[in-house]
């Protein structure tokens, strides 16, 4: 059990049956009445935000949360294919819980998985990955000088802004937490 007092962003807490994760924390200790603690948690299954405020002192659960690494293997029409690295089991991840990430998902890659309960119900890539170039317009001399940018499709399936002077089968880094160019990779 958790008590008021160990709120801080970024701990994971249990209330009424779901798991949430605090995003801010405020304790607020008034003239008159007793203290509380005014927090702003984002729940971990629905991805929505709520406020709440706990009287001081008040307890809430620990959520049965386990994060493990994963590798995907693959994709087919059950969904997305991932093994546990150290006891090499394997189980198949749905395009929901997957969420956003498919566009960087390549075989090999590692994966954050976190659980609920024993049901999987977020993934996280890595910050960035290595990605080649599919698809992307030739540049035109002089284009470079501007320092401008242009559409490149990679070979996940993802589209990013990438500079002129990058063609097709360049490899290139990407940030994947905003979908951003970040250099050419060797």
């Amino acid at each position: 059990m958790y008590d008021t007092t160990q709120f801080r962003k970024g701990l994971k807490v249990e209330v009424d049956g779901q798991p949430y994760i605090i995003v801010d924390a405020q304790f607020v200790s008034p003239g008159k009445g007793s203290a509380f603690v005014r927090t702003k948690m984002k729940n971990l299954l629905t991805q929505n935000t709520v406020e709440r405020t706990f009287k001081s002192n008040e307890k809430v659960q620990v959520p049965d949360l386990i994060e493990q690494k994963m590798q995907f293997m693959y994709s087919d029409a059950e969904g997305y294919q991932v093994m546990d690295m150290k006891t090499y089991d394997q189980i198949s991840l749905t395009v929901e819980q997957i969420g956003d990430n498919k566009s960087y998902m390549q075989e090999g890659i590692t994966l954050s998985v976190m659980f609920y309960n024993g049901n999987a119900i977020s993934v996280d890539v890595p910050n960035f990955v290595v990605l080649e170039i599919l698809e992307t317009e030739p540049g035109v001399r002089g284009d470079t000088v501007s320092g401008g940018s242009k559409p490149a499709k990679l070979e996940t399936g993802a589209v990013v802004q990438v500079p002129f002077h990058l063609s097709e089968g360049d490899k290139i880094k990407v940030d994947t937490r905003d979908n951003t160019y970040v250099e050419k990779a060797d």
